[in-house]
């Protein structure tokens, strides 16, 4: 039996728009959601021009996981998981 407060993790893979640079999108994640974020890897331009793309791992409960990953969506954020990625 799984308990409500049992800890996950889910690998995602997020582009953040040049618009959101300004915007604390992935500390909010933390702060918001009480999400531990790892970021294992990203891709930025030089001087912060063009897209960010991050692979990040969440670590939460399910119900946090999930409300993070809607607010990502209601930002129209790019967001890939494990089964719509093939080459991680």
């Amino acid at each position: 039996m799984t308990s409500d407060n049992t800890l996950n993790h889910k690998r995602i893979r997020l582009r953040i728009p040049k618009d959101y640079h300004q915007e604390p999108v992935i500390s909010r994640l933390v702060s918001d959601y009480g999400l531990t974020v790892n970021i294992t890897a990203a891709i930025l331009g030089a001087n912060a021009v063009g897209d960010g793309w991050f692979d990040l791992e969440l670590q939460g409960t399910d119900a946090q996981i999930q409300s993070g990953l809607t607010y990502l969506h209601d930002l129209e954020l790019e967001v890939w998981d494990e089964t719509k990625a093939t080459d991680w």
